[in-house]
């Protein structure tokens, strides 16, 4: 019994590893660094006061932005294979890599792994949505969550840890991305240009992603404090509170011109990521 489940693991291991999911793993990363590069178009035209135009800043956003477009559903289902390739391969990642490393470092990895698989996880859904007509922005979906939550025992305290979860993981981003630690997923490619330029977009594209999730987690918690939790309304809804600010606008920009570094970072890297 145990030697079959063995083979069936290293089956599962081989078949994660094969050169057809690698490519669609690939293609995921193109297809979220797209989604960035739209959210990010989203927020410069919010940031000049024309968010109408463009609609929600956030991924279910981005996702009705080439639902839009000549061939828009065939866009939508591929996008959603890739994410889906992409989640996968990510699992695996999870469940069979990392075996070399010490405790700490392997259990770290393995979780970040496992987080990406249920981001990815979560793009497939959202693509799947809108191609069968059932979207919805994430900023309502986020809002219905919240409120769903805060009415259960502990909701307000539970609710204010996945926020403050989120303030770090956004931390966690700007700190990866200012000491670069973001190109140990790399291949850089070998000329001294390219290199800079693909270290230049994740520095500044890690920085402003880390910026806009600190923000949704910000909006979480203060959302919950004030006990209006339907005010929890994702990106879209943090990014909206920060042109509210002092200079908000510039700020809204930089962010904006932040994320399209990011999503161009992500292009770049379904080309050198080592997988």
């Amino acid at each position: 019994m145990k030697r079959e489940l063995k083979d069936a693991a290293n089956a599962v291991e081989d078949a994660s590893n094969s050169r057809a999911l690698v490519i669609a793993a690939r293609a995921g990363f193109a297809v979220s660094g797209l989604l960035h590069l739209l959210v990010g178009f989203v927020a410069m035209q919010l940031a000049l006061g024309k968010a109408g135009q463009a609609g929600p800043a956030d991924q279910a956003g981005a996702v009705a932005q080439l639902a839009a477009q000549p061939q828009g559903l065939l866009l939508l289902w591929a996008g959603f294979a890739a994410c889906v390739a992409l989640a996968l391969w990510q699992t695996s990642n999870a469940v069979f890599d990392y075996g070399q490393l010490e405790a700490k470092k392997k259990v770290g990895k393995k979780l970040s792994a496992a987080g990406k698989a249920v981001v990815f996880a979560v793009m497939a859904l959202t693509f799947a949505a809108s191609a069968s007509g059932n979207s919805q922005t994430s900023g309502q979906s986020t809002s219905d969550f919240t409120v769903s939550i805060i009415k259960a025992p502990g909701g307000a305290f539970l609710l204010i840890a996945i926020g403050a979860a989120i303030a770090i993981a956004g931390l966690v981003f700007v700190v990866l991305g200012v000491k670069g630690s973001f190109k140990k997923d790399l291949r850089l490619p070998p000329s001294g240009t390219a290199r800079s330029v693909v270290t230049g977009l994740g520095v500044v594209g890690y920085v402003a992603e880390g910026v806009a999730l600190f923000l949704v987690g910000l909006l979480f918690i203060i959302s919950t404090v004030n006990a209006n939790p339907q005010e929890s309304t994702g990106l879209d809804g943090g990014l909206n509170a920060l042109r509210e600010q002092p200079y908000g606008v510039y700020m809204l920009t930089a962010v904006g011109a932040g994320l399209i570094c990011y999503g161009l970072y992500v292009m770049v890297k379904a080309k050198f990521a080592r997988m």
